[in-house]
């Protein structure tokens, strides 16, 4: 029962039971009986009359408790004139200011922590309180290369992205690098924050691809000018003098003198295969900047399959390919994509042992190139090395090539990747 009712039942049920008790007790004096009518009909009107006063204050209040329940922070009462009522509305009229200014913060806030994460130059992931990806910002999808539905609204124990697996890992406060693709290293760390008395967690992705490889080149670079310089300034005079020694015919006349020419010849040869070697070290490191302009990659692609079909006639591979029936223009530095092929083939051909294919596709609409081999694949434990200077899965080999690939398609601008889908296919991929 409202406390309106029980005022106006109270004060009825008294002024009904006056009314009877006045009338048993001076029904003999009807001047007496009709005064206290008067009377009773008097406390009626004063009763009447508070009950407004004491109402009014219970309707106002009930209205603003309304209004703030309907987040309406506009809603302000006008002073009436009588003091406890306009002290009501003073207290109501200041707490509806402080609560649409505390709004209005708070909403500029979200607003620009929204905003802030939107454009954030690191990758973000929020999650909710059962560990749902609620939200994930757009460098984080350029990132992972994931598009927003795939994610959202979805368990990290429903994903099967090996950052994301990487990050279900991890506990509040902790911090990992790891490498994604044998060619991206980033840099993860989840924390949370509280939300409505409980704890949500974050999770910041940054790339650290640029840095690394800027650090990394600088420092092997420094090393093969290092070695290249002392090689070539030893081998230089040192082949000089065999030369002329080989030129000064008086000194090979006899046979014992011959087989010691032979020596020399060898050492010669020998001299200049290691200058070779360290020529390839150098050039790494004296890349020269791509020389741009518009050139068709499929007849490049078709020129490499030439250039490369009796190598793997060899080791009797196959080449198929899917290329559209038209021109594919990219802007690149011809001579480089060249090389860039030619490695990736020249690999692709080296993983096969005997027998196989090797295929060759271009999307245009993706522009995206993809030579995929039916070799042995990547092994777990070097996938993450594969395009690190000098590293090398082969016996004599000398851990350039891919070096060397990754240079030329990170000058370019392109997104790349080298991994195997299943066994019996290793896919390269290069997005221009």
């Amino acid at each position: 029962m409202k406390l309106r009712t029980k005022f106006i039942l109270f004060v009825v049920i008294l002024h009904l039971v006056t009314l009877v008790l006045t009338y048993f007790i001076f029904q003999q004096n009807k001047i007496l009986f009709i005064a206290s009518e008067v009377l009773i009909i008097l406390s009626m009107v004063i009763a009447a009359g508070l009950y407004r006063q004491l109402i009014k204050p219970l309707q106002l209040l009930l209205q603003g408790a309304e209004a703030i329940r309907a987040r309406d922070f506009n809603v302000k009462f006008v002073y009436t004139g009588k003091y406890e009522m306009d002290e009501l509305i003073k207290v109501y009229n200041q707490m509806i200011d402080e609560l649409r200014t505390e709004r209005t913060k708070q909403e500029q806030q979200h607003f620009f922590l929204e905003k802030l994460i939107h454009t954030s130059p690191t990758g973000i992931l929020i999650l909710d309180y059962d560990n749902h990806i609620q939200e994930i910002n757009p460098k984080a999808l350029k990132l992972l290369n994931l598009e927003e539905n795939e994610v959202t609204r979805k368990s990290l124990d429903e994903t099967v992205h090996p950052v994301l697996q990487e990050i279900k890992m991890l506990t509040s406060g902790e911090s990992k690098t790891i490498t994604f693709n044998g060619v991206n290293t980033y840099k993860l760390q989840k924390s949370h924050f509280i939300d409505r008395g409980f704890a949500r967690h974050f999770i910041m992705i940054e790339e650290l691809t640029a840095e690394i490889l800027a650090a990394e080149k600088k420092a092997y670079g420094k090393v093969i000018r290092m070695m290249a310089h002392e090689v070539n300034n030893t081998i230089g005079p040192v082949n000089s003098i065999l030369q002329s020694a080989l030129s000064a015919k008086n000194i090979w006349a006899d046979a014992v003198t011959g087989q010691l020419k032979n020596a020399i010849r060898v050492a010669h040869e020998r001299n200049n295969n290691l200058n070779i070697f360290m020529r390839n070290f150098a050039d790494v490191v004296r890349l020269p900047d791509p020389v741009k302009k518009n050139i068709n990659l499929q007849s490049i692609v078709q020129s490499v399959i030439t250039l490369m079909q009796n190598k793997a006639g060899e080791k009797q591979i196959e080449f198929e390919y899917d290329l559209q029936d038209g021109p594919f223009y990219i802007y690149a530095d011809q001579q480089q994509m060249e090389q860039v092929l030619i490695n990736i083939v020249k690999n692709a051909i080296e993983a096969i042992e005997e027998k196989g294919t090797i295929r060759i596709c271009l999307e245009p609409s993706l522009k995206q190139l993809t030579v995929t081999d039916s070799g042995k694949g990547i092994p777990e434990n070097t996938a993450t090395q594969l395009f690190s200077p000098f590293f090398s899965t082969k016996k004599d080999g000398q851990g350039i090539g891919l070096t060397l690939v990754k240079e030329i398609l990170i000058n370019h601008g392109c997104e790349f990747s080298l991994q195997t889908i299943r066994a019996g296919e290793t896919v390269f991929t290069i997005r221009f």
